[in-house]
């Protein structure tokens, strides 16, 4: 998550959860990494144009 979406309520959610639940729920959070970085490369698209969107695209791609 960027830092202007991140708040203290995103922390607690993520980092609150129990270490059993992590392992359980792991492809669910790691995706959801994985596509927030996504997004952030999208954001520089207009900055370096289609390098931006082919990292984004290979992040993407690593999505369980």
């Amino acid at each position: 998550m960027s830092d202007a979406s991140f708040n203290q309520e995103d922390f607690d959610r993520i980092f609150g959860i129990p270490k059993n639940e992590i392992r359980e729920n792991y492809p669910v959070l790691r995706n959801a990494v994985l596509e927030e970085v996504a997004l952030e490369f999208d954001a520089m698209r207009i900055a370096f144009g289609d390098t931006a969107h082919s990292f984004a695209t290979y992040v993407r791609d690593m999505k369980t």
